[in-house]
């Protein structure tokens, strides 16, 4: 049986793979081993059509235990994960499928601190949920409710009005909120610094989330930027916990870079805790030569927003991220938080003078190219002969500038390849012969 957890929660197509009956019973499961003590629940949920089916289902299986569910609506996971620590829960579920299309959903069980699950944590709600039906449920008199409090956001906006106002700035921002969750939160709080802000891409219907839009889709904020003769763009995802920044003259700035930029800062300010930086093994190795050529250093973990916190956590370090826009700056915040990580690019910009373009320019990039190719055998890749050749082969003709990652992704029915070197042609070339073989090797 294959493991319902993926690197972010729990994932697949609504109605179709992920369906209400498996939200149903993790509201039981979850209730049962994280909120039997007499704690409640609280639920979020991103702009899906399909988040008001699964939170009802969430509701449905918890309360079924005598467990009260309290419900914020749309808000941002990090505002979430925010509430549920604040608030003394005794969990959080977000539903979302964070940079995923609309016919996606997810859903991400938090502690009470609100950090993900630590995985043997995870394989104990996995047994509880195929014996859902087997958990005694609470007599009539003794269930628990739903409560409808969209207040608590007051919560999140508390803690990031305080850091917005102590940036002063006049630059005009344009942001990008994926027709997402970010909507009920970026403009207000990146208000609050003094900046102008133009908000995009906030209308969602329940099907545009990330179409065309958001930190997986750019280049619509880029034309914005540059038509709008804005200092910066931010775009978030459908969930607001990554952010890709965009510069004047309308160049993405993706999070290896927006990570050098603020690494570089605080190395030079002496603000980085052991000089380190928590990456995953997808980050750019131009960004490590910068920041150790800086004097810190750089830590890899495998991909993922949980296993940064991990490294990060092991290794006392207080910055981390990944190249696809999540950033954990630890002193404020324990999660990747796209709103959070644009106040930091704002500090940097601020208090230097100096333009995104010029502060990205301190990070080269060795050219990487990534390719996702559907596979339905994703997990057999390491097994196959023919394709461990061509890595091998991909590789020597790299040399020892580069380096050749095959991994399953942990969110889709896929098989991702990077390729990175110091020759942009050849990286591409490789890349494309290595999604190829993939895609007829794994299907």
């Amino acid at each position: 049986m294959p493991r319902l957890f993926g690197t972010d929660g729990i994932r697949g197509v609504a109605n179709v793979d992920l369906k209400p009956t498996l939200a149903y019973s993790l509201g039981r499961a979850t209730a049962h081993r994280l909120a039997s003590q007499g704690g409640c629940i609280v639920v979020g949920q991103d702009t899906r059509r399909s988040g008001d089916m699964f939170v009802a289902a969430i509701v449905a299986g918890a309360t079924s235990l005598g467990v009260d569910v309290h419900l914020v609506g749309v808000v941002p996971t990090p505002a979430l994960a925010h509430i549920t620590a604040a608030g003394d829960f005794a969990a959080g579920i977000m539903v979302s499928a964070s940079h995923n299309p609309a016919r996606d959903n997810g859903l991400k069980v938090l502690d009470s601190r609100g950090l993900k699950l630590d995985e043997d944590v995870e394989d104990e709600l996995e047994q509880l949920i195929w014996q859902a039906e087997e958990i005694p449920a609470a007599p009539a008199d003794a269930l628990g409710r739903a409560v409808y409090a969209h207040d608590l956001l007051d919560l999140y906006f508390d803690h990031r009005l305080g850091l917005a106002r102590q940036i002063k700035t006049n630059l005009h921002l344009v942001v990008d909120c994926a027709n997402g969750s970010g909507g009920v939160a970026a403009e207000r709080i990146l208000a609050a610094t003094g900046a102008r802000v133009d908000v995009i891409f906030d209308d969602p219907d329940g099907s545009n989330i990330n179409a065309g839009c958001g930190a997986t889709a750019p280049a619509a904020l880029a034309a914005e930027v540059v038509k709008r003769g804005a200092d910066v763009g931010f775009a978030l995802d459908g969930d607001a916990d990554r952010l890709i920044a965009v510069d004047a003259s309308g160049c993405v700035v993706d999070g290896d870079a927006v990570l050098g930029i603020l690494a570089l800062d605080r190395i030079a300010r002496g603000k980085l805790p052991l000089g380190a930086v928590v990456v995953s093994v997808l980050s750019n190795g131009g960004l490590q030569q910068a920041v150790e050529a800086a004097g810190g250093q750089i830590i890899r973990t495998p991909v993922g927003d949980k296993y940064i916190l991990d490294g990060m956590m092991v290794n006392g370090a207080g910055l981390g991220g990944e190249k696809s826009g999540h950033v954990i700056v630890l002193e404020n915040s324990t999660s990747g938080d796209g709103i959070v990580t644009a106040l930091e690019v704002l500090v940097v910009m601020t208090h230097t003078g100096r333009s995104l373009a010029d502060l990205a320019g301190q990070v080269p990039m060795l050219p990487q190219q990534q390719r996702a190719v559907p596979a339905r055998h994703k997990d057999q890749w390491e097994g196959d002969p023919v394709i461990r050749g061509a890595i091998a082969k991909a590789e020597s003709r790299l040399g020892s500038s580069g380096r050749v990652l095959v991994r399953p992704s942990g969110t889709e029915p896929a098989i991702r390849v990077m390729v990175e070197g110091s020759e942009e042609a050849l990286v591409a070339e490789l890349a494309d012969e290595l999604a190829a073989l993939a895609a007829e090797r794994l299907n």
